[in-house]
């Protein structure tokens, strides 16, 4: 179901065909990289987080993590991760297939900047074995992002 809700999504940006299911599991960053023939770098992960009881979405690279001070400064509070079982009530993906794509109403969606050094990048299409091969510019476009920021730094 949640492949579907993503797929049908991306339908309406004409970006549905860019879906790949891939034969293996591709719900780690190592993995997708691995089944997709790419860096690391260059999947863009979706990490889930409760920002003053809301659900928010942060699109990375691969190659990234939340650097927590920037996060605060960003959000006024500590980063607090949504729980798997919480993942998939919240925004309406199981963890290992979360994408901006089809999320639950009121989720709000940022990408970050450490994705703008890419022209492609490969988020998740709502399932542990499916990837979709955008651009940063279709990312945005087809991401509802509210907007672009800077709360990652190298792992």
């Amino acid at each position: 179901m949640s492949a579907e809700k993503a797929k049908s999504h991306l339908e309406k940006f004409g970006l549905a065909d860019r879906i790949k299911t891939l034969g293996e599991s591709s719900e780690t960053v190592e993995l997708a990289a691995k089944a997709l023939g790419c860096e690391p770098a260059r999947i863009a992960k979706s990490l889930t987080f409760s920002v003053s009881g809301k659900p928010v979405m942060i699109v990375t690279a691969g190659d990234v993590k939340i650097d927590n001070p920037k996060y605060k400064a960003r959000f006024g509070e500590k980063a607090k991760m949504l729980s798997p079982d919480e993942v998939l009530q919240l925004i309406g993906h199981p963890v290992g297939g979360v994408c901006p794509f089809g999320v639950n109403e009121g989720v709000d969606v940022y990408l970050d900047v450490s994705l703008k050094r890419f022209e492609r990048v490969f988020p998740a299409a709502g399932s542990g074995n499916t990837a979709v091969d955008l651009s940063t510019d279709e990312l945005e476009k087809c991401s509802g992002c509210k907007e672009w920021i800077d709360v990652t730094k190298p792992m």
